[in-house]
Formats: structure tokens, sequence, C-alpha cells
């Protein structure tokens, strides 16, 4: 992928901020690694520019660096959230707002918006903002969905992967929930053919 001066150091930063978040949280740095993977794909699909890639890219990169700043009993939690565990896990899109912004690099506002973003849903449910609709940044949208995905089938200590079938079905019921039916529709074409796609029982 080609990418602009502006955006060279911001990916310097990148490595470095994902290194951390990988001494802290190995599961969490390969996650985002796989999210980049899909997110670029569809940002592809819907014939994003090569700049757009990249700060999609980005993006799905650092979607998940605030967890840094979330405690272990939390973070590295082998079950299930208790609810007020679960309110301590959603602060991690604002503290990763804060750690793109304190670059202070050219595209830091953008990064920031779209990490902060990325948990908000298409029918105004999700947080931190309760964003709905083309309100959400096109990145978080994309991002979420990607996430998504991978969160359901990968192997965590509470739960088993789910098989490909079972996570798209899921996903079609979560449009215009959760997701951007648009973009919903261009993933299903996307994952089929990806090698990040989980394979069915």
């Amino acid at each position: 992928m080609k990418t602009t001066s502006n955006h060279v150091p911001m990916q310097k930063v990148a490595l470095s901020l994902t290194t951390a978040l990988g001494a802290r949280d190995e599961y969490t740095r390969r996650h985002s690694d796989r999210v980049v993977q899909i997110s670029v794909d569809l940002g592809r699909q819907i014939d994003l520019s090569e700049d757009e890639l990249g700060m999609l890219a980005l993006g799905a990169q650092f979607h998940d660096i605030g967890k840094i700043g979330i405690p272990d009993n939390v973070l590295r939690k082998p079950a299930a959230f208790e609810q007020i565990e679960w309110e301590c896990m959603k602060q991690h899109a604002e503290i990763g707002e804060r750690i793109i912004l304190a670059i202070n690099g050219e595209i830091s506002p953008t990064l920031a918006r779209t990490v902060r973003h990325h948990h908000e849903h298409f029918d105004g449910s999700g947080y931190p903002d309760g964003l709905r609709g083309t309100e959400i940044p096109l990145y978080s949208r994309i991002i979420s969905l990607c996430d998504s995905y991978d969160a359901m089938t990968a192997t965590r200590p509470y739960h088993r992967p789910r098989e490909h079938r079972t996570v798209m079905d899921i996903l079609a019921g979560e449009g215009g929930r959760k997701h951007d039916p648009d973009l919903l529709h261009a993933f299903c074409a996307v994952i089929e053919k990806s090698p990040m796609r989980a394979p069915n029982a």
C-alpha cells in the first residue's frame, strides 16, 4: 500500500504503540493486526483511495490502543464482565482518543475520532456518544464491522470461536442496528475470499 509523507511519522508511532500494546496484551495486538487486514480489504471493496486506505489501516491498528489504560483485573479477566467491569472496559475508546491526540500530528484528530467512535452503533445504541447512521465516521463503521467479525471468530478464555456461517448470521441480524447495512453488504463479498475468513464446522 502506498502512503503519503504525512503518514510516515504516524506509522513509526503506530509501531511503537502497538509494540507496547503487545507487551501488555498479546491477544489484543494480534486482533488489531487482523482487523487491519480485513478493514483494508473492505476499504478496497468500496473504492477508498490509497490515502484513505492508509488512514483506515492506521485507525484499525490503533482502535484498541486505549486498552493500555485498562487495569489488568479487567483486561485479563478470563470470564465475562460484571457490569462495573464492562463500564471500565468501555473507557478504552476515550483513552485511545486521548493517546492519539497526544501524538499531536497532522492526522491525529481524524485518527482520534476514528478510535473514539469504533463502538458506536448504526441505530445510536453504541458508546461513547450514541452517534447514529452516517454521524459515525466511515472509518469507525468499517472497523466496527471487522472488529465484530474477528472477535466472534477468535478463541477467548470465555468463549469458543464461532464458525463463519454462525457469525455471518449474527452480523446479518445486526444490519441496520449495530452495523451500516451498506457496509455489511460489501463485507459479505469481501470476507468470503479473505484469508481471515473463519472455517465452518
